[in-house]
């Protein structure tokens, strides 16, 4: 994921699975940069999602000013599309100052709209995802799931299947072109107008399933459920259809209790971080680090720089 240009204007981006450390790992190299962040986090826009979002506290934020942090209400659409146009024009303007942004965030398509630019996918009738969607209400995700893996195993091995939206959409542009949505992620990467250099941040396994599910016992006893309680009237926006929220308005509906809500949202959290490793090791030209190695990190991005700067 490296791109030249003549100004060699530099976006570092950080990614990584949920809970491995991203926003304190962004927050010191924004600092040890004396630069801003851009998130790229696909939860974090909307203000009414704090808790479950795991949004970067206000001691955080006061660190290093941060972008695209509580920009939205929950009540507007916002789309990968949407973020890559709002997010070239704010790093035009930050690089008009700055020599090096920092971007972080863990959802894949967010990340991939700004480096490379995303595809075309065709619009599909409405009847087929009005359809999609009664059979997800009707029998739940697992049907959709089985389908999409059997369609496109390409994208069903490296999307956030736990995620309707995306499910759901993959569906419709079988339903509608009688291709798999896979065949449409194939095209040329769109040039940009700044050097791209992308780490990567992971952990043991264990240690990392550990770590979130702390985070997740910690979210609860923050009110997580109270903030989902509040969100029920929008609980079939794209953004609440995610792990920590699904989980808690099936409590809310009666379907499972509280227990069995949160042990879901810790597993679902777990399989969803293993996709996000598969899908950054898979996509894009990134370097691994362990979040504890921020020297070598330092390092690398100073090298990395330096070495592509004229003479």
């Amino acid at each position: 994921m490296l791109s030249s240009t003549e100004n060699k204007k530099t976006l570092v981006v950080v990614v990584g699975p949920t809970a491995v450390g991203k926003t304190a790992t962004a927050i010191l190299l924004a600092q040890h940069f004396r630069t801003e962040i851009v998130s790229a986090d696909s939860r974090q826009f909307y203000r009414e999602m704090s808790i479950g979002t795991a949004k970067p506290d206000t001691e955080e934020l006061k660190a290093v000013k941060h972008h695209f942090i509580d920009s939205h209400s929950i009540e507007q659409d916002y789309s990968a599309g949407d973020f890559e146009r709002d997010a070239l024009t704010l790093l035009d303007k930050l690089f008009q100052t700055k020599d090096v942004v920092v971007m972080v965030g863990g959802s894949g398509l967010f990340v991939r709209a700004v480096c490379e630019g995303l595809d075309d996918l065709p619009k599909a009738p409405e009847g087929i995802r009005e359809a999609l969607n009664r059979t997800f209400e009707e029998h739940g995700l697992e049907p959709l799931k089985k389908k999409l893996k059997e369609i496109d195993p390409e994208y069903y091995a490296v999307a956030d299947t736990d995620n309707p939206q995306r499910v759901i959409r993959a569906l419709e542009v079988y339903e509608a072109t009688g291709h798999p949505i896979s065949f449409f992620q194939r095209r040329q990467t769109q040039a940009r107008p700044f050097r791209i250099i992308t780490v990567g941040l992971n952990m043991d396994r264990e240690k990392l399933y550990e770590r979130i599910n702390q985070r997740v016992d910690k979210m609860m006893k923050a009110g997580l459920l109270d903030e989902v309680t509040a969100l029920r009237p929008y609980r079939h926006k794209p953004a609440l259809l995610t792990v920590g929220y699904c989980e808690l308005f099936d409590y809310l509906d009666g379907k499972i209790s509280l227990e069995e809500a949160v042990d879901k949202i810790k597993q679902n959290s777990r399989r969803y971080a293993k996709r996000q490793i598969t899908w950054f090791k898979k996509y894009g030209n990134t370097t691994w680090f362990e979040p504890k190695d921020l020297n070598r990190i330092i390092d690398f991005l100073e090298q990395s720089i330096k070495k592509d700067l004229p003479d």
